[in-house]
């Protein structure tokens, strides 16, 4: 008869764990998310982008924690305190530039030679005083520096990130540019080294000519992955459109300036053609010089 080996206590376990590891599975706060997930990024493969947004919007709704809505009502609350303490600080440094006037010098009598003398040898107090005085207005500016705005700590923050930029893909496709920058920008508030974000914000603010904006996310994305090529294009492509956009608006702005001048000329027969601008090479300086 052939003898039967009892399994091993490692075989025994064996099931066991992968029993345990499906159950955690199953019993994660993000298995519905990560399926509705899966589901939506099916759907937007086979170019079905209304049904992955919808799906990407579950994911984020079946999401534990706080919500994009959430998060933007809490960098808007920020900003506003900003604003506020930028507001103070511009009071505050007009007060001290106001008290820092010169006072005129009055006569010495021996009464305050006598005072002086007090100070100086610390007998009632009014030094400390002062240091006090000191002290609260120290306080008061480390109240007043600026900040940065971070939003608290999100135990599913990497996760809901990538709900949220994958929505915004979908976004995208449907044109919807202002609400995949919003997407994106939550998106980079919850991973603030998400590059995928940053190229697909990159990609709304250049569908919606803010040039500028599209530039500095893309420095941004290629500053987290250097090695991308694809990026580097699109740093140096922007560039050009950035660098022919702040052209174009000197052009304008020269322009205007010229009619603004010569329409304060006309009052006396006059335009700015009548005067000429000279540089000198070795200076760099410019002469004026009038021509009847």
């Amino acid at each position: 008869a052939t003898a039967v080996v009892p399994p091993s206590k490692a075989q025994e376990q064996q099931p066991r764990q992968q029993q345990k590891v499906e159950e955690e599975e199953e019993e994660s706060p993000i298995s519905a998310s990560e399926e509705f997930k899966r589901r939506g990024n099916d759907f937007f493969k086979r170019g079905d982008y209304l049904n992955a947004y919808d799906l990407y919007s579950d994911a984020i709704d079946a999401c534990p924690g706080m919500k994009g809505e959430e998060i933007m009502t809490l960098k808007s609350d920020h900003e506003l305190q900003e604003r506020e303490k930028a507001n103070q600080r511009y009071l505050r440094d007009s007060d001290r530039r106001r008290n820092k006037k010169p006072q005129p010098q009055s006569k010495i009598t021996s009464s305050d030679e006598e005072q002086n003398a007090v100070n100086q040898d610390g007998g009632d107090g009014d030094k400390n005083d002062n240091n006090d005085d000191h002290e609260d207005d120290s306080n008061d500016d480390d109240d007043l520096t600026p900040s940065e705005f971070k939003i608290p700590t999100h135990k599913y923050g990497i996760q809901l990130a990538v709900y949220y930029s994958n929505r915004a893909a979908c976004l995208l496709h449907e044109c919807r540019y202002d609400e995949a920058i919003q997407d994106c920008e939550i998106a980079i508030l919850l991973n603030p080294k998400y590059t995928k974000a940053y190229v697909r914000r990159m990609t709304a603010y250049e569908k919606t000519d803010q040039s500028e904006e599209a530039l500095r996310d893309a420095k941004e994305a290629l500053n987290l992955d250097p090695q991308n090529k694809e990026i580097r294009k699109h740093v140096n492509r922007l560039q050009k459109v950035e660098d022919e956009r702040m052209e174009k608006l000197k052009e304008e702005t020269m322009g205007k300036l010229k009619d603004l001048g010569n329409s304060i000329l006309g009052n006396f027969g006059l335009s700015l053609d009548n005067f000429k601008a000279q540089q000198d090479p070795s200076t760099g300086s410019y002469n004026i010089s009038f021509q009847n």
